[in-house]
């Protein structure tokens, strides 16, 4: 009972966290917006999709059976601030991440949460991994929305309750 629950929530929880990227990622207006940076220690659009695609599909291929970070995964040049990508191949990276993770995280049953896998050379129960990704995930969900609702300002649009607009006699 409580393990499908937890599976269920989880689901529940990743499928928002996409749903509420798409509708970010669909909000920018202008491609050369996609590697804007704060300042140059933060992360564009670009180099977070690139991170967050490259950690799915790392993590998440051959999981029950291969370390969940792949050698042929180098994670330092997801942060190459000179990474200069169209909106397509921005939008194929996210589709290709998330559905790797899907494909996997769809298949999972009761019986798999208690099982070894290993992220690093560290030992995981796949509830560990899963709330592991469930936080790192939504991290970086949070400076993608962020960053592009301080890029679409004026035109954004909110993704959950619009604030109550205030009146001038305020």
């Amino acid at each position: 009972m409580v393990g499908s629950n937890y599976l269920e929530f989880t689901r529940k929880q990743f499928h928002t966290m996409k749903e509420r990227g798409d509708r970010t990622l669909n909000q920018l207006k202008d491609e050369e917006k996609l590697t804007y940076m704060l300042d140059e220690e933060s992360n564009s659009v670009a180099t977070l999709v690139r991170h967050l695609s490259g950690n799915m599909v790392s993590r998440w291929t051959n999981f029950f059976t291969e370390d969940g970070e792949k050698e042929s995964r180098n994670r330092p040049t997801e942060f190459y601030a000179d990474y200069k990508p169209t909106k397509e191949e921005v939008m194929e990276m996210w589709e290709r991440g998330w559905s790797t993770f899907f494909e996997l995280l769809d298949s999972l049953t009761v019986d798999d949460l208690l099982r070894k896998i290993t992220i690093r050379g560290e030992e995981h129960t796949v509830v560990e991994a899963l709330n592991r990704q469930l936080a790192h995930y939504s991290e970086h969900m949070g400076q993608l929305i962020m960053l592009v609702k301080h890029l679409e300002h004026k035109d954004w649009k909110t993704l959950s309750i619009p604030r109550e607009k205030r009146t001038s006699s305020e």
